[in-house]
């Protein structure tokens, strides 16, 4: 790519070497034929005074200009198909090198993707076998805390039929341990209507009225 690099700009100091000659030469073409239509103006005002040997003179100057432009036009036109077939190669040139900058760019990029693929695969065969065997560990330190709940468990068990505890849970739970109610029994208390306390008479003692005697006076 840097070869090709260095050849297009060379062809581009060639191309533009062409361009400068080619406006020179089209210039210079330009100015023949400007002489020429003067010196043709001139020669015709020459026969028009009648002095055909100036006419003569003017004529041959006239055939010279025609002659250089005669040689000039075919070099001009060739100067421009070389210009234009410069401009095509030139172009088409610096496609393929960008063309082939762009695969280069690719492969290098395919290169570098696949080196940390292998890096990462790499690294990932270690952190698989790493996680593997910490999973392998965590699963042993639940079955070792699992057997040991059991154990908890299971002496608890033992421990509440040797005081009775497993009888006094049953009992309670069917609400009929003594001085224990279930929440079912209080509320059924709460909503019993209240009953009236019992009220005693007191007996009544009945004393008969004994009549008083009245002392009468004698009457004088």
């Amino acid at each position: 790519i840097r070869d090709a690099d260095n050849s297009l700009g060379r062809a581009r100091d060639d191309l533009a070497t062409l361009v400068a000659k080619r406006r020179m030469t089209e210039k210079e073409l330009q100015n023949l034929k400007d002489q020429s239509a003067r010196y043709e103006n001139s020669a015709r005002a020459a026969l028009a005074k009648g002095d055909e040997g100036l006419a003569t003179e003017v004529a041959q100057r006239i055939a010279e200009l025609e002659g250089e432009i005669a040689l000039k036009t075919p070099q001009l036109g060739d100067m421009r198909s070389a210009e234009e077939r410069m401009h095509q190669t030139i172009a088409q040139t610096q496609q393929k090198v960008e063309n082939l900058r762009r695969e280069i760019d690719v492969v290098k990029v395919n290169d570098s993707v696949q080196r940390a693929q292998a890096a990462v695969a790499s690294r990932g065969g270690s952190a698989t076998a790493a996680l593997g065997s910490a999973a392998d560990s965590l699963k042993r330190i639940k079955e070792r805390q699992a057997i040991q709940d059991e154990k908890f468990r299971a002496a608890g068990e033992l421990e509440d039929k040797r005081t009775g505890a497993d009888l006094d849970a049953k009992l309670k739970a069917a609400g009929i341990l003594p001085g224990h109610s279930s929440a079912n029994d209080i509320l059924a208390r709460l909503k019993a209507p209240k009953e009236e306390p019992l009220q005693l008479e007191a007996p009544r003692l009945q004393i008969e009225a004994q009549p008083v005697p009245v002392e009468r006076k004698d009457e004088a």
